[in-house]
């Protein structure tokens, strides 16, 4: 589409939007389209780094790398894998489960906590 026109750029996606949206569905199927959609969350999060080694190990990563229990797929469940880094720095840590990741939040925002897991 060579107009830069904001008319003709709305026109253009309201005149093709289901042509769109199908081809968006469908390129998300893709190994491509899950890993473009996978790093591009990380990067709104803040991750900062070279997001494509970070995807490589969070990728071939079955086991969390606090607890060793094996990491399944998806978005639910306490063993699901999650991509773990420091919300101050955007720097990457580990891959871990949620609950791991839950853990650490905690323990990092809170010293207490930290001192009081320390006594169990």
């Amino acid at each position: 589409m060579p107009s830069k026109d904001p008319k003709i750029i709305m026109a253009y996606r309201k005149k093709n939007a289901e042509n769109n949206k199908a081809y968006l569905k469908e390129y998300r199927q893709t190994e491509q389209g899950k890993k473009s959609l996978i790093i591009g969350r990380w990067k709104y999060k803040g991750l900062i780094g070279d997001r494509e080694a970070v995807y490589e190990r969070y990728i071939n990563t079955s086991k969390c790398d606090c607890c060793k229990i094996d990491l399944i797929a998806g978005k639910t469940g306490g063993n699901h894998k999650v991509m773990d880094h420091c919300h101050k720095t955007g720097k990457f840590r580990n891959v871990l489960c949620h609950n791991c990741n839950i853990l650490r939040y905690h323990l990092d925002n809170n010293y207490h906590a930290y001192l009081k897991m320390m006594t169990l």
